[in-house]
């Protein structure tokens, strides 16, 4: 396999039929790893797909459909990468014509995402749509630059009541000594943090949703930020703020995450 291999609607895609989506931006995506031919929360990248593309297109494809998709880009692949399923409408941008859905996946190398520890910025900043994983975010990529010029290793967003979201690519979670906290604002709930509460929850794990604000941070026993990349890099301070290790915080996620079974889709 090829470092990248790209099926539109279950085929290998062309040239041409990539060309048109070099620089659309009405579409939404779920991003996963996948392990030895499975994959981790398939139920949740299903339902995540599922409800963008009622909201953005007003129908869904069927998941055996999507499901149908996704093992036709993997079936001559190697047993683990990385792969991306995005959705979008044939007809286009900056029109309210309708069309049929369509479904891109994309197959790539694996990827455990950045050892950390991760500095955090804090950035104000509300995404379009944010239950929505949709393309074209450009304040995503921008606060991260911004960031990394200040000094820190990525950015977390504050809403304009100042609670904590998410950050650029990532969910955050808190540790206050016994329960994970997550924030209470609006975001995309990510695939892994759907996994990792469900089964923290299956562990007996206390968790809570909670504002969180910057001048509350030093009550809080640690943080991390999770993706489909890993459930859990430390994150020992946002802006001048420093937060606890927290190893054990850090490998009580990476421990719940491993308790989810791969599926094959």
């Amino acid at each position: 396999m090829s470092e990248y291999v790209a099926h539109l609607d279950g085929r290998a895609a062309t040239a041409a039929d990539l060309g048109p989506l070099a620089f659309a931006g009405y579409a939404h995506f779920t991003a996963m790893q996948v392990r030895g031919g499975g994959i981790r929360g398939l139920d949740l990248h299903l339902e995540r797909l599922r409800k963008a593309s009622a909201d953005m297109f007003g129908r869904a494809i069927p998941d055996d459909r999507i499901r149908a998709h996704l093992r036709t880009a993997l079936r001559d692949g190697p047993d683990d990468v990385s792969l991306t399923a995005t959705v979008f409408g044939a007809a286009g941008e900056f029109t309210a014509a309708d069309a049929e859905p369509r479904v891109l996946v994309r197959t790539g190398p694996p990827a455990s995402g950045p050892a950390g520890p991760l500095a955090l910025a804090a950035v104000e900043h509300e995404r379009d749509l944010p239950a929505v994983k949709h393309v074209g975010e450009v304040g995503k990529t921008y606060h991260l630059r911004q960031a990394v010029a200040r000094g820190f290793d990525d950015a977390a967003f504050v809403d304009r009541r100042g609670r904590f979201s998410e950050a650029t690519i990532w969910n955050l979670a808190f540790w206050d000594g016994s329960a994970v906290v997550w924030p209470k604002a609006a975001m995309l709930a990510g695939t892994t943090m759907g996994i990792v509460r469900r089964r923290l929850h299956a562990l007996g794990v206390p968790q809570r949703e909670e504002e969180v604000t910057l001048d509350g941070l030093p009550a809080l026993g640690g943080a991390v930020v999770m993706n489909s990349w890993t459930p859990g890099i430390a994150v020992p301070r946002i802006e001048s703020v420093p937060l606890p290790e927290a190893n054990g915080f850090v490998a009580l996620l990476h421990r719940a995450y491993a308790e989810e079974p791969l599926v094959s889709p």
